[in-house]
């Protein structure tokens, strides 16, 4: 078993079992959580030394681990680092400031959005936030709560706050970054002040969340002295303790991603479907690949060679030229296959093509009215589509620049690893290809669908904490998913079988047609019929004249979900963001005014609280 910290303790007291049990307990925690287990871990320690007549001291010299992870002692305002994310990026960058602020001394308080007791904020002296933009200008469900108090007349005056927000988004969007601009402001216009400037994050999220880290980390210093906070921890005895040790990350990540073998890649849509749904199961052994139910897993691929071409045709040029850039050096075609972002349009590109090119057409792209335009062509058209569309001179180095770095693509996965062991298991649908309406192929399930038996794919887990079963194995739940949104709440069911759940399970799928598009079938009717599944409502668009979609089964069965959420049932809706999501919570909505006999604002509010009790929870897309 790898150890969970980068250097060996010298003269180590654990046997090697014990070494392995606290390996295995640690495993998983979040640094904030590994501080907290370290301060209790010292103070039980200093206990017992005092109550053997050891002081600690002379514990700290026989064992300096223990000294390292000191408690730190409260002292002045503390700094509150405060998050909100649909993926769990936000959550990461927010618990590394926490833990450098630790490290530093300055003890913070690490708060998700949803939990932060909004009337709080007029005591706040220093704020950071860490908050993204989900899909084209939506706030996170856990921000909601937050930014509705912000922006309502009850938000008080904060002369007396200082902050700063990291945004996070994707340029692919036209609303890019759209919330954290929009906190910003507010939190302005209340007069609170930024003491530093704002950071727009792309997907490449890191390299952009480096330079805001080190500032704030900078700043939070400042403030400590400033304030009274205590920066140095003391020790009863008087030593100071070295900053605590860095608890190594996560062993597979985007820089080093863990090579899976594919064990069975199947298609599992009808032929003649819209597209092509596959099956995959990847191997999974060794340590950092652990996940739960919910998480997603996150594939590096390969851009299509085709589109690849299609880059190389638009630009004129060559694919052999070598291009060396950021210690890498490769020929220009390996660049844009592996390195370049070419299938998703982002504004990044778009504006170094209208400084090579003056088209007032792509001028009007960037600008407010083209909003609409901008999100057409980002549903439809790869980068050579526009590079082609606008001719422009490029070198193959200013085109390797201009282009965003390639991110990687996350899908939920579809499997238990209680059932499925060292496994894991993925729904993919194919973007693009010969039955589809759009002829251009995705990056990553173009990769996907396209891997052999004898093939691995780079992977590594991404955690959210927001899409979780109920930790009550006797509480019902209600999963509402469309096509491959269906993925997580397979592994839902897995699980609940394998740990003997005895809450209810309600699946509502829908698709386009029941031949083509019912995935995993059989499987859902095998559930039903040993009661591992006790309601199934369906919802195909496409099989009757008149459209039916998940939110009119949900009408339709108003009554009973009610009843299902009144009992305390859990809701779960996976999909898309655009437009099943909010049918979907339009509905659920419409469901609690009618059979609640509430109002429709009581009943949104009701909706809302489930969202921010933990209730009602969505991974859309």
């Amino acid at each position: 078993m790898t150890p969970l910290f980068p250097v060996e303790i010298p003269a180590h007291p654990l046997s090697g079992d014990r070494r392995d049990t606290l390996n295995r307990a640690l495993e998983g925690l979040s640094a904030t959580q590994l501080a907290w287990v370290a301060g209790y871990i010292a103070a039980l320690a200093d206990a017992r030394a005092a109550a053997g007549g050891l002081a600690l001291g002379a514990a700290s010299a026989a064992s300096p681990a223990l000294a390292l992870a000191a408690p730190k002692p409260e002292a002045g305002p503390r700094p509150t680092v405060l998050y909100a994310s649909q993926t769990g990026n936000g959550k990461r960058i927010a618990e590394q400031l926490a833990a450098s602020l630790t490290q530093a001394g300055v003890e913070p308080r690490l708060c998700r959005a949803s939990e932060f007791a909004v009337r709080d904020i007029a005591r706040e002296r220093l704020l950071y936030i860490v908050i993204s933009t989900h899909g084209d200008g939506d706030p996170p469900d856990d921000s909601r709560a937050f930014l509705d108090y912000l922006n309502s007349k009850r938000a008080p005056k904060l002369p007396q706050l200082e902050y700063a927000v990291l945004a996070l988004g994707d340029s692919s969007y036209p609303q890019f970054c759209a919330t954290g601009r929009a906190l910003d402001a507010r939190l302005a216009e209340l007069g609170a002040k930024s003491i530093l400037p704002r950071i727009d994050s792309d997907v490449d999220v890191d390299r952009y969340a480096e330079p805001w880290l080190r500032d704030a980390l900078a700043h939070a210093r400042e403030f400590a002295a400033r304030s009274g906070v205590a920066t140095v921890t003391t020790l009863r005895s008087g030593a100071t303790a070295a900053p605590a040790p860095v608890v190594a990350a996560a062993r597979f990540d985007r820089q080093h991603p863990y090579q899976a073998a594919v064990l069975v890649n199947q298609r599992i849509s009808g032929r003649g479907a819209m597209k092509a749904v596959h099956h995959i199961e990847l191997a999974l052994e060794g340590e950092g690949l652990g996940y739960e139910p919910g998480d997603a897993l996150a594939a590096v691929p390969r851009n299509p060679a085709r589109s690849v071409e299609a880059m190389l045709r638009a630009t004129r040029l060559d694919g052999d030229a070598i291009v060396e850039r950021e210690g890498a050096k490769l020929s220009l075609a390996e660049w844009l296959a592996t390195r370049a972002e070419i299938t998703r349009i982002a504004r990044p590109v778009l504006v170094a093509l209208s400084e090579r090119n003056p088209d007032p057409r792509l001028a009007r792209l960037l600008g407010p009215e083209g909003r609409d335009e901008l999100r057409d062509r980002v549903a439809t058209d790869q980068v050579a589509d526009v590079l082609a569309a606008y001719p422009a001179q490029w070198t193959p180095e200013s085109l390797v620049t201009a282009l965003r770095p390639l991110a990687h693509r996350a899908y939920s996965i579809a499997s238990s690893r209680q059932l499925v062991g060292n496994e894991v298991h993925l729904t993919v649908a194919l973007v693009g290809g010969e039955d589809a309406r759009n002829p251009r192929w995705g990056a990553a399930s173009s990769f996907l669908a396209g891997v052999g038996d004898e093939a691995t794919v780079p992977v590594f887990i991404e955690r959210n904490e927001r899409f979780r079963l109920p930790q009550d194995p006797s509480r019902d739940i209600i999963m509402i998913g469309a096509g491959t949104g269906v993925a997580p709440f397979r592994a839902f069911v897995q699980e609940r079988e394998a740990t003997d759940a005895k809450g209810r399970n309600w699946l509502v799928f829908g698709g386009r047609n029941f031949l083509r598009d019912f995935l995993y079938q059989s499987e859902w009717l095998d559930a039903r019929r040993r009661g591992l599944l006790h309601r199934v409502d369906l919802a195909f668009s496409r099989d009757q004249r008149a459209k039916i979609y998940v939110q009119q089964r949900l009408r339709e069965q108003g009554r009973e979900l009610y009843s299902w959420l009144e009992g305390g049932a859990c809701l779960y809706v996976c999909g898309d963001a655009s437009r099943m999501a909010p049918d979907v919570h339009a509905a659920l909505i419409e469901v609690v005014a009618t059979h609640g006999g509430h109002s429709p604002e009581d009943a949104r509010a009701k909706v809302e609280q489930w969202m921010a009790d933990g209730r009602y929870l969505r991974d859309v897309y």
